[in-house]
């Protein structure tokens, strides 16, 4: 969900560095973890956006010390818990995808990194001569993402991968 940074005014409301799409996708959660093996579960009570952070209240985080204390720590969330929009994926789900034409088949790379950008997430494609291509993710140009296949299926515009 995100990384604690610090604590906000004196009451324990936690300001939260956002490793998701932010207070909408946050505010769905009940329940997050101290712990990515899901343990150490505690409540959330309320999620806002705030400048380029989130604030969390957490239960049992009343204090400024309290909320100091945590900083540093990570947020997690149970993945079958989330609610995504028809179409999307999780980050972590498309690393290793391989990245094919949706016409032809042939093979542009492996999905090695995302990049999260204002205007649309770039994909960093390891290409098979060993080079890498930035393959820029919007709608007009994937035709399909099957994680269970692990394939990407792709309808580039010309020369994003030429020349790589």
């Amino acid at each position: 969900m995100g990384e604690v940074v610090g604590a906000h005014g004196l009451r324990g409301e936690l300001r939260v560095k956002p490793l998701c799409d932010g207070a909408e996708f946050a505010k769905q959660f009940k329940v997050l973890f101290l712990s990515n093996s899901g343990t150490n579960a505690v409540r959330l009570l309320r999620v806002r956006e705030h400048k380029n952070v989130l604030l969390f209240v957490l239960d049992g985080v009343e204090s400024i010390g309290q909320a100091e204390a945590m900083r540093g720590r990570k947020l997690w969330f149970c993945r079958a818990d989330a609610e995504l929009a028809e179409g999307a994926v999780f980050i972590v789900e498309l690393l290793g995808c391989t990245a094919v034409d949706a016409d032809t088949g042939a093979v542009y790379g492996t999905i090695a990194d995302v990049t999260s950008m204002p205007a649309n997430d770039v994909w960093h494609i390891n290409t098979p001569d060993g080079g890498e291509a930035l393959f820029p993710a919007v709608a007009e140009m994937i035709a399909e993402i099957d994680t269970m296949s692990g394939i990407a299926r792709l309808r580039p515009i010309a020369g994003i991968f030429d020349n790589n």
